[in-house]
């Protein structure tokens, strides 16, 4: 094996590891948002909230990210062609669906931002102030009403004490703002986040692709030498 091929081996294996620990703390750090944020309980049943899909979403891919990052240090050491080359096409896949997902959320934020609206807004029509679903929305976003606290002067003589900061609704600077804007709110920041971070993991992704078939090709050549 020649100096360079052993050089981009090596690389490649530092690179994968390392990627393989941000991908541990990705995981780590979702499970922490996802603790944060809690559980809700519905008629005995335990889910998480709306805001949940951020953390999950990061959990799933950093659990993708670690898995073929395993496979890519796997690939490196052994010097199988095979490992190299799948580690290459799984990065190239996952760093396409990535870059389709950012130009989506470039392009129809607006369009993204009211699909959840729309989601606070089911949750309130489908008799939710009953079963307990919105109760529970409200505790975790610290949120009153689908659109404010008059949504529930409205419609109910009482306002929940999940509307108000410490359960007390007597001083009006206790009272939260609609659960729609603040879910969106969320969502936008989310989303902003999610764009850059997205960004730089395609070109660390990108960087990794280009020594995957480097390396590949170099031990493909190197073997066919030896035959010879």
């Amino acid at each position: 094996m020649d100096c360079g091929t052993s050089t981009v081996k090596y690389i490649l294996f530092i690179f994968n590891t390392i990627v393989s620990l941000v991908g541990i703390l990705g995981i780590v750090y979702g499970v922490l948002i996802l603790n944060s944020i809690g559980t809700i309980v519905v008629d005995g049943q335990t889910g998480f909230p709306p805001q949940a899909i951020m953390p999950i979403g990061l959990i799933t891919i950093s659990s993708i990210v670690v898995f073929i990052s395993f496979l890519g240090c796997c690939g490196a050491i052994r010097e199988s062609v095979f490992m190299t080359m799948t580690y290459a096409v799984f990065l190239l896949i996952l760093l396409l669906l990535q870059l389709t997902i950012i130009v989506l959320l470039f392009t129809n934020k607006d369009k993204f931002l009211d699909a959840m609206g729309d989601v606070i807004d089911k949750a309130w029509e489908q008799d939710s102030r009953e079963n307990g679903i919105f109760d529970a929305i409200q505790k975790s976003l610290h949120c009153c009403g689908k659109n404010g606290i008059t949504d529930y002067i409205t419609n109910l003589p009482n306002v929940p004490k999940s509307c108000c900061e410490g359960g007390n609704c007597l001083n009006p600077l206790n009272v939260y703002g609609g659960c729609r804007s603040k879910f969106q709110e969320f969502m936008s920041g989310s989303t902003d986040l999610a764009r850059h971070v997205g960004l730089g993991l395609i070109v660390v992704e990108l960087v990794g692709f280009i020594f995957a078939c480097c390396l590949a090709n170099n031990v493909r050549n190197y073997k066919r030498r030896n035959v010879y």
